[in-house]
Parts: structure tokens; sequence; C-alpha cells
């Protein structure tokens, strides 16, 4: 496989995130969103109660009821197209969780030098990864996940290894949780074309405050405060802001903001919507039901679809 089409798949892989810093077959790991997260723009490092929050911060797993599950559709640009399986339970000392991913980048054309077609070939990324969370004191919990990840293009391949660590801290006399996560840092196994790529090392604080006498959760990050080769201004501009709003007992609306798209736009690309993420849920005990359209750019458009179900309550309700 020529050089050329190896930069059209890296170049395919951050489409799916077009605030990437750097190509790497690694980014893939920055996509693996649920509909509800998208919704508030990834601001969902403090968030309780959610089994699919495992991925931001592993600390979050003892305030999620055990026995969840949940699945994830995500209809990226090009024909991008990914799924996220997340699972929570409860063990006899501590809380476990796990998920994995799989993302496709489509099919491609295999040339030769002079850009003869030689027949196809295919792109993808899976990741795995098992989690332990516990309480350490009153309302505080920590976490820590261990992962794999591997991205394939055509008959060569990348992987890595890879840990996330965070902590969780509930106020719940004042309706408010404060989380903090490191995000995959690790090594590399495998090296593509003998070519190092580095990890989208990620550090998150947050914080999630239901508001009194109104049915809307505020959650407000910083994130990406590892990037490389930034100022403090320019790391606190990777902020994301989502609101949640209930609408009865069944209906949540949710919009989130994520500036580092934004900033990363351009003029040609950007609009006063680039950023944005809209989205709605459907809560019943059993089972949630949520999508989410994300607008990267003028022309890129995410759509997500997850389904939650509470397998507790669903083998157990008559």
């Amino acid at each position: 496989m020529n050089t050329f089409v190896w930069v059209l798949c890296l170049g395919a892989i951050v489409a799916t995130n077009i605030v990437a810093q750097t190509l790497s077959p690694f980014d893939a790991l920055r996509s693996t969103e649920s509909a509800r997260s998208a919704g508030l723009a990834g601001a969902f490092v403090a968030f309780p109660g959610d089994v699919t929050a495992q991925i931001y911060n592993p600390a979050t797993l003892p305030t999620v009821e055990p026995h969840t599950l949940s699945l994830t559709f995500t209809k990226h640009v090009l024909d991008i197209n990914s799924g996220v399986a997340t699972y929570a339970t409860r063990l006899r000392s501590g809380y476990a969780g796990a998920y994995a991913s799989v993302t496709s980048y489509g099919t491609f054309t295999r040339t030769d030098g002079l850009g003869n077609a030689l027949g196809s070939f295919s792109a993808g990324s899976v990741a795995l990864a098992v989690s332990y969370a516990n309480q350490f004191d009153t309302n505080a919990y920590y976490g820590v996940t261990i992962g794999y990840v591997q991205t394939t293009i055509d008959r060569v391949a990348a992987s890595a290894l890879v840990a996330n660590v965070g902590i969780l801290y509930q106020l719940p006399h004042i309706r408010t949780t404060i989380g903090a996560s490191f995000r995959y840092l690790g090594i590399q196994l495998a090296r593509m074309n003998g070519q190092d790529a580095s990890l989208p090392t990620d550090v998150r604080v947050g914080i999630s405050h239901r508001l009194r006498g109104l049915p809307l959760l505020v959650n407000l990050n910083l994130t990406r405060l590892a990037e490389d080769r930034m100022t403090l201004g320019e790391r606190l501009r990777n902020f994301t802001l989502g609101g949640e709003l209930y609408l009865g007992k069944a209906l949540q609306v949710r919009i989130g903001y994520d500036n580092a798209i934004r900033v990363s736009q351009s003029s040609a690309t950007a609009s006063f919507l680039t950023g944005m993420g809209v989205g709605v849920g459907i809560v019943f005990p059993e089972f949630t039901l949520d999508y989410t359209l994300t607008i990267m750019s003028t022309p890129a458009i995410v759509h997500r679809v997850s389904c939650g179900l509470a397998l507790e309550r669903l083998f157990t309700n008559p």
C-alpha cells in the first residue's frame, strides 16, 4: 500500500473528530460516545448514573444501576460507522464495567505507484476495555480502566495497551458531582509501517449540578488539558458545556457545546452551529432510547442512536 493511500485512510479517521491535533491510528478512541454524552457535547466526566460514563471516568461505575447495558450506533461522515457496547455490574467488593467499540472506515481503492487500480481494501478499529471502581471515602469513588485498541488498514495494523484512571465526588446536599479523569495513558504494541503513533491522552475535570426548582442538569468540563504545544489559555478554551432538561418523567431534551471544535474550524467550514450537539431521550424504568445530532462543521454532521437496557428490571419484573 503506497504512502498516499495510508495518508488517505488516516484522513478518514481524523474526519470523525476534526479537533484531533495530529494524525494517529488511535484517534478513534476520541469518538466512543453514546448519544446521551454527545448531546451534552462530551461533558460527562462528572455525570452519575449512566453506564456509558465509564468511558470518560471509570469512577462513575458505583453510581450506575447493576446489570445495565447500553448499545450505540454512530453514523459519522463519509462511509464511517461505529458501534459501542457498555456494561456495568456490581461485585462482592466493588463495581465492574466493560465496553467494546468497533469502527469501520469503509472500503478504499488499492492502487500502485502509478495510480492503477489493483482492487480494494478496508480499514477499521477495535477497542476493548474492562473497568473496576470502588468507594474510598463517603461519597467519594475511584476507578481504573485497562484496555486494548487496534487499528487495521489493509494488511498493516497498529495496536496499544491503554489505561484510564478517575475520581468522583458527590455532594448530594447541594445536588452537585465533581469528577476528574486521566484517559488513554499507554504503550504502543505494534507499529503501522514501523512508525510510532501518539495516543490521544486526555486529562478532564468537570462538574455536574442539578438546579433547585428547575428540572435541569448542567454539566461543564475542561477537556484535553494534556495536549502538547498549548499554552494555559489555549487549554482553557477546550471546554464543553451541556444541559439536560427533564420534561416530565419520560422525556429529556439535551443541548451541548464543544468550544474546541468551534475554534479548530476555518471560516470556510465553521458556522454558528459548529460544535453544537442537540439530542432527545425517552426514559422508562426498563429501557432508554436516545438520539443526538452533532455538528462538527458546515458539511460534517454526526448522528448517534443509543439504547439502554436495565437487564435486572427486564428479567425480574412480571
